[in-house]
């Protein structure tokens, strides 16, 4: 489903909340009314048709059922302000901070013209990197990679950050971000996210030796499942990336770039059932 910051409708939103849910496994209005707090078993069913509003005491709640946190919370509660205001005064106020929410927090999501973007990890670490630092060389932000990439390396991926539009230059040797978040499409770039995954997976094994624990994080499980749980497991997989997004998009004093994957793969065949005698 679309990112929150792109409704203007709380309904629709809790509408297709539930719908996906659905789509990717077992789900009911009793089970989303529960985990929100609701004692009837299809209140939130009613919000969606028109015929209940989501009161201010519950959007806590509910939000938290949907799995938001941080901004994407703080626009689920705007949302609802500006879906139930009925003075022109609120619902202005309730517009306006969701559209400053969606400007500060904007997703930008990478299709076909950009397929550069993700050739190599460059790219996306010298367009986090690289606002940080401003005055820098290139040969000073190429020092401050971890992985190497030589200083001529910097400066064409400059160019093309600014010329896709990835960066804007502020002054000198000052680059700012268009967007705070940058996302790859599935659909337009099957390929070259590939590519990058399995760069990125490279470098986690190099960063095994290379960091000590306490400047790294890894854990693991090797779990059996069936298709619905795999579903679901992939589902909050996804949630859980826009949750570790949405902190990190709460602090503007940052000071480092790092990286996050999220693997979940077969390591067997499936298993088909068998009868015996």
């Amino acid at each position: 489903m679309k990112p929150i910051i792109e409704y203007k409708d709380y309904r629709l939103y809790i509408q297709d909340y539930y719908d996906e849910r659905k789509r990717l496994g077992a789900f009911s209005w009793r089970e989303f009314c529960k985990n929100a707090g609701f004692s009837s078993p299809n209140f939130l069913q009613l919000v969606c048709k028109g015929e209940s509003k989501l009161g201010k005491p519950k959007i806590a709640n509910v939000a938290k059922a949907m799995g938001l946190v941080g901004f994407e919370e703080d626009y689920f509660r705007e949302l609802v302000m500006f879906g139930n205001a009925e003075k022109d005064s609120v619902k202005k106020a309730a517009l306006l901070e969701m559209e400053k929410i969606a400007l500060e927090h904007k997703v930008r999501v990478v299709d076909g013209d950009a397929f550069q973007y993700y050739e190599s990890w460059k790219y996306p670490v010298l367009r986090e990197l690289v606002p940080m630092m401003p005055g820098a060389n290139p040969r000073d932000i190429a020092d401050a990679c971890k992985e190497y990439v030589s200083a001529e390396e910097v400066r064409d991926i400059l160019i093309f950050l600014v010329k896709s539009g990835f960066l804007k230059k502020d002054g000198d040797k000052v680059y700012s971000q268009t967007e705070q978040t940058v996302i790859g499409s599935k659909e337009s770039l099957p390929i070259a996210i590939r590519a990058m995954h399995k760069e990125m997976a490279n470098m986690a094994v190099r960063a095994v030796e290379r960091y000590s624990a306490n400047e790294r994080y890894f854990t693991g499980v090797t779990l059996s499942v069936c298709q619905e749980a795999s579903d679901r497991i992939s589902k909050e997989l996804a949630a859980c990336c826009r949750k570790v997004l949405s902190i990190a998009n709460e602090y503007k004093n940052v000071d480092q770039v790092c990286r996050i994957n999220f693997q979940f793969f077969p390591v067997t065949d499936k298993i088909k059932e068998q009868h015996h005698a």
